[in-house]
Parts: structure tokens; C-alpha cells; sequence
């Protein structure tokens, strides 16, 4: 059964959420205060793994500022306790063959079954299936083991309390009794009722609601645990140390009776083994710890409140600095996702249906970590339960999967609000983008510019250059050069200008960090700019082999991208482009670097009209005019090009 459409009323900040839709994995997107929490926490109420969690009090619960006029509603009888969750199931296969067994192919009347719950402030579940009673009294009949009397004389009855009555007057068999006892139920209900109580409502998911209320401590006393636990009166902190202790295959008698120390260390070990190598695929943040859980008499000089009876410590161990600390002091957001894979992992080990309900789960992680957590909740959590949570990161939300989102907005806590209609009013739920404010909208406009940054100008193999001419030229030469047979460029190179020589060392360290990005660089070079091209392999950005310049395959001591061309081509291309006639004997000598020399020119003697010099507009011209210019290239040309093509393509 799968959660399809909910629907939020009359609790804190939601008045009326409207009805959203439901899919695999659901997220909840918002600025602070929005109503998040809010929509989890009223949705965990109708079906709560924790059956002591759900009741709606409508002190605590109802929005505060109408509570008092409710109240008086209800006590004079004007109206009913207020609804505050809708729910729709779309029933699965499996569920409708099962209701389908008992009470025929043709009792639930909808091509495609749901089953409706809803639930308010009479802490009363309410449920809605759309059922043919005549054809499921008809196929119960027909399926009993009765004579064809019998048979025949029910058939010819379309209420189940006229069927009570004639099987209470016919033989007394097995068949008969049963056949009964079940259309006495539907006479004092309804067909619904039965096929509800008896086959849908085991299979409705448990909701597990897990915030940062639920992360384990990193120590407690036994003793203490289990008189809690039999008082009922657990805290949300136990649950995941209770899960772990579950997950050992122990119970608290067990821990608390250290006879067996040594079998209950193994077991407790093997639990915090079995955790440790869950969460470290999911965890690229460091991959050397190991959990360790200890277990021993407690000391007089031991912590307030474990300094009698039994106490455990949950301990991290770094195994690359051979040091272990406390878990209570590692940070929060690993003790979040141990915390939670310690509890879920006893439950995914009883086999619970749950629909899971996350409420701001990256809140304490590096967006890096973030996207460690997006990738366990794709690879282990989507294929075997529906998930909804909620955030205001931009990293907890998947680029690729905008369909995912809801906004959740509180228009009535925005600047201006004062004269805002009834109906607009509290928390609302919408996947309308043009119907969201700036704020909500942030987390989803941050996603898309980092996806955009990552697959627009970013690849698996990654080649970084100063600026567009420089692309414009290695683009056009890599077509010529193909054109002709020869090597070009290998298109699996992503090319990418970065804006300036200033900015490679910068680009290199963000995209570098990357360790499944394949990097190298081509780029100008000066003597000035010897020392940051060598600090790009000194500090291990880069190896020495993916930094290439173009002075590698001219044979001067410096040169830009306009070097790989004769200072004669350079100039008809320049001539083209601001209709000069510039030669190359009228540029001073002395600078090696072409462009450098045209600089010094033009500072004498400036271009026609005012115009400026640009070394973009040259290159620009290239690639437009190939056809007409591809002739005047030589060989040596060429091939510095077809040189610097193959030295990068054997770096794929």
C-alpha cells in the first residue's frame, strides 16, 4: 500500500495545507518556521510506530490564535471535533489480492482501489473504500460450503441482515456459523468495515518519525533504560540504543547481568561492526572510524545518574590516528546518521512497513556529507520504503529530481502580510514555482545552479583554459584538424574557461577536490606566472604531467594561445577582425609573446574610431571565417596544435 495524497487541517501553523501529492521519496522544501515540522508531525499522528504518540490534544495542537472559539464550538455542539489528517492510499497488488481471496474480484467497485484515512481531534480513524455490497455478499455466499438451498435462498436476499436471519434458521454447520458471524459484522457495519478491519488495516504503513531528538547519547545507564522502558515512558534518545541493543540479538535483562561479559561483548561488538559498515559507504567524510560499544559495572565517580547498576559507552575509534572518543562528542551529524541507522536497522530487520518521515535530516551535515545522505536515501531507504522529509539546504535537494519537491510556505510570517485573505493564511503546500516566495524558493534555486555548475561547464575529464578564445581556437582547430584526418581534441574533454590566468589555481582546487574528476590544465605562460603553475603540482592539485602550457609546443619562452599561430596568420586575423592593415614588421621587437607586442603598439598608435583591442574578437573572427582562412595555415601551425591535442588525449 502506497501513501498517493495527503492533506494537513487545523494544526499549528497549517490551517489548511491544501492537498499535495505523494511519490517514492517526497521533499519538503522551506525557510524556517515555514510549518515543516509541522506537516510531519501531524501526518506521524494518524498510524505512529509508537502507538503512545498518537493522539492530537487540541491544547497543544489546534492553531492558538482560534483555540478558544473552537473549543466553545465543539462544547455547545455547533460543530465536530476539527479533521486534521486526510490520507490516500493507493492499494497495490498484493493488497488487493488479498481482499480479492476472501471477498471476491468484484467487491472493491474503483479500477485502481484507494483506501481514504482521516483522523482529527476525536482521536477517532476514520476510513473511506469504495466497495460493491451486493457483489461481496453474492461471492461470500456463493464461496461457503452450503447446500444449494440455502444457497439459492440467500441469493435471492440483498441485505446482510435478512441473510442473518435465514442462516440463523438453517442447519447448524461449520459453513453456516461462519457465513454468520461474518454477515452479522456487515449488518452492524458495512461491507467496508469488514474488508477494512480484517484485511487492510494490517497493511496500512507505519509512519517512523526520526528528528534530531532521536540521535542516541553517547552513554547511558542500563539499569535506568530498563526501568523506563517498563514504565513506558522511554525517551526519543532511547529508541536507536534500544534498536542496537536489539540488533545485537540481546535484551536489557541480559546487558544488565554481566555474568556473561564476554558473550555479550561479542554480540554488542558485532551489532556496532554491522553499523559501522553501513554508515561508512554513506559517510565519504572519514572513512576510517569504527564504532565500539563497552559495557561494564558502573563507577562511584561515573557521571550523575550512571554511577550505580550497569552502564554502556558508545565509543568512535579513528583508526588512522589510533585515538577513540566519546560518541556524545563527535559531531552531530554523525551521531544523527548513526543514530538513525542504529534504530531503522532493527525495524528493517523485523520487517516493518514504514513510510519514513525525516525532518530536517541534513541539518547538521557538510553539504558534501548532504549529498552522502541523498545517495543512501536513493540506494538503500527508496527501494524498500516511501520517504518524506523535509529542508531548507539546497544540498538535501536532487537537481535531477525536481518532481520530488513541495514548497512549504507561511505567507502570513512575510514582510507585509497584514491584509492577507483567509485563504492564504498558514502553511500551504504548493509545486508551483511562480506561486513561491524568494525565500522558499532559495534551497531550489541553489540546486540548480550547483547542478548547473557541475554538468554545464564541468565533465568526468575536465580541461581548464584561460578564456573563450582559447576555446574558440581549440574547438576550431580540433574540426579542421579532424576534418583532414589528423588527431583533434577528443571530445570527452570538457572544455573550461575559467575567466582569467588569476583564476585557474582557485578552479582547480574546487573542481580537483573531486576525486572522480579527471583535471589538466592548458594555459598561457610567463615567467611571472612560473611560480603558481608550479604550485599547482607542489600542492598537489594536479600532477605535473596534466599542466601544460603553450610555451610547451612553441619554440619561445613564453606564449599565449596566439603563439601556437606564425606572427603573420596572428595579424591577418587581427587586420580581419578591425579592418587594419597592420604587418608584422611594424610591431616592436623584443617581447616574445605576440599579443604583448601588439599592446605596445597600439599604445602609439591607436586603433580606427576608438576601438579597442580585444583578444576575444581575433579569435571570434577565426572560427567564423575558417573556410576562408584554413588554407593559410602551415604545417608547423597545425601541427603545434595536433602536438598538444595528443599529449592531453593520453591523459583521458
Amino acid at each position: 500500500m502506497r501513501l498517493k495524497e495527503i492533506r494537513i487541517t487545523s494544526f499549528q501553523s497549517v490551517l489548511d495545507s491544501t492537498e499535495f501529492d505523494i511519490g517514492d521519496v517526497t521533499c519538503l522544501v522551506g525557510k524556517n518556521e515555514a510549518g515543516k515540522t509541522a506537516l510531519l508531525k501531524a501526518l506521524y499522528r494518524l498510524n505512529p510506530i509508537d502507538e503512545a504518540e498518537e493522539e492530537f490534544n487540541v491544547t497543544e495542537d489546534y492553531p492558538r490564535q482560534f483555540v478558544t472559539d473552537y473549543e466553545a464550538s465543539v462544547a455547545s455542539g455547533q460543530q465536530k471535533p476539527a479533521t486534521v489528517v486526510q490520507a490516500t492510499y493507493a492499494l497495490e497488488q498484493e493488497d488487493i489480492s488479498a481482499v480479492y481471496d476472501i471477498f471476491g474480484s468484484k467487491c472493491l467497485k474503483d479500477k485502481e482501489p484507494t483506501l481514504c484515512l482521516h483522523k482529527g481531534y476525536s482521536n477517532t480513524l476514520y476510513y473511506r473504500l469504495n466497495v460493491d455490497t451486493k457483489a461481496t455478499l453474492k461471492h461470500l455466499v456463493k464461496a461457503a460450503d452450503l447446500s444449494t438451498t440455502v444457497t439459492d435462498a440467500l441469493l435471492n436476499l440483498e441485505e446482510a441482515e435478512d441473510m442473518v436471519e435465514l442462516l440463523g434458521e438453517a442447519e447448524r454447520t461449520e459453513a453456516t456459523i461462519e457465513l454468520e458471524e461474518r454477515m452479522q459484522k456487515i449488518s452492524e457495519a458495512n461491507t467496508s468495515s469488514l474488508i477494512f478491519n480484517e484485511i487492510l488495516w494490517d497493511r496500512v504503513p507505519k509512519f517512523l518519525y526520526f528528528d534530531e531528538y532521536h540521535q542516541m547519547k553517547g552513554q547511558d545507564n542500563l539499569n535506568e533504560l530498563a526501568n523506563r522502558f517498563a514504565e513506558n515512558r522511554l525517551e526519543k534518545s532511547d529508541y536507536p540504543l534500544l534498536g542496537l541493543i536489539e540488533l545485537a540479538g540481546l535484551d536489557l535483562n541480559q546487558l544488565i547481568n554481566l555474568r556473561q561479559t564476554e558473550v555479550l561483548i561479542a554480540k554488542i561488538e558485532a551489532a556496532g561492526n554491522s553499523l559501522t559498515q553501513r554508515v561508512l559507504p554513506y559517510w565519504s567524510q572519514n572513512q576510517h572510524l569504527r564504532m565500539k560499544f563497552d559495557i561494564r559495572q558502573a563507577q562511584p565517580d561515573d557521571p550523575l545518574g550512571m554511577d550505580s547498576g550497569t552502564n554502556i559507552w558508545g565509543r568512535v575509534e579513528d583508526t588512522k590516528h589510533f585515538v577513540s572518543t566519546s560518541l556524545g562528542t563527535r559531531s552531530r551529524g554523525f551521531v544523527w546518521f548513526f543514530s538513525f541507522l542504529a534504530w531503522y536497522s532493527k525495524l528493517r530487520k523485523e520487517g516493518k512497513n514504514l513510510i519514513l518521515l525525516l525532518d530536517e535530516p541534513g541539518l547538521f551535515l557538510h553539504a558534501k556529507a548532504q549529498g552522502d545522505l541523498l545517495q543512501y536515501i536513493e540506494e538503500e531507504l527508496k527501494p524498500h520504503h516511501q520517504l518524506i522529509y523535509s529542508t531548507h539546504s539546497p544540498f538535501m535537494v536532487n537537481p535531477s529530481r525536481f518532481d520530488r519537491v513541495r514548497i512549504v510556505q507561511d505567507l502570513s510570517i512575510e514582510p507585509g502580510s497584514e491584509n492577507l485573505p483567509d485563504d492564504q493564511q498558514g502553511t500551504k503546500v504548493t509545486t508551483e514555482v511562480l506561486e513561491a516566495t524568494q525565500d522558499s524558493l532559495f534551497p531550489l534555486q541553489g540546486a540548480l545552479g550547483y547542478e548547473i555548475h557541475q554538468t554545464l561547464f564541468i565533465g568526468p575529464n575536465n580541461l581548464v583554459v584561460e578564456g573563450v578564445s582559447d576555446l574558440l581556437y581549440i574547438q576550431t582547430i580540433s574540426g579542421l584538424l579532424q576534418e583532414r584526418g589528423g588527431e583533434g581534441l577528443n571530445s570527452e574533454w570538457t572544455i573550461t574557461p575559467v575567466g582569467g590566468s588569476d583564476k585557474v589555481s582557485t578552479f582547480v582546487a574546487l573542481i580537483g577536490a573531486q576525486s572522480d574528476l579527471n583535471v589538466a590544465v592548458l594555459i598561457d605562460f610567463q615567467k611571472k606566472d612560473r611560480q603558481s603553475i608550479e604550485n599547482l603540482y607542489k600542492e598537489k592539485l594536479l600532477k605535473k604531467q596534466q599542466i601544460l602550457t603553450y610555451a610547451d609546443y612553441v619554440s619561445q619562452a613564453e606564449a599565449d594561445a596566439e603563439d601556437m599561430f606564425t606572427p603573420k596568420f596572428y595579424m591577418k586575423l587581427v587586420n580581419g577582425t578591425f579592418r587594419t592593415s597592420l604587418a608584422v614588421q611594424d610591431l616592436p621587437k623584443g617581447p616574445p609573446r605576440i599579443l604583448r607586442r601588439i599592446e605596445q603598439y597600439l599604445k602609439k598608435n591607436p586603433l580606427p574610431g576608438g576601438a579597442r583591442f580585444n583578444h576575444y574578437r581575433p579569435a571570434h573572427h577565426f572560427s567564423s571565417n575558417l573556410a576562408a582562412l584554413e588554407n593559410e595555415l602551415t604545417d608547423q601551425e597545425l601541427d603545434n596544435w595536433a602536438r598538444a591535442f595528443a599529449d592531453l588525449n593520453a591523459l583521458l
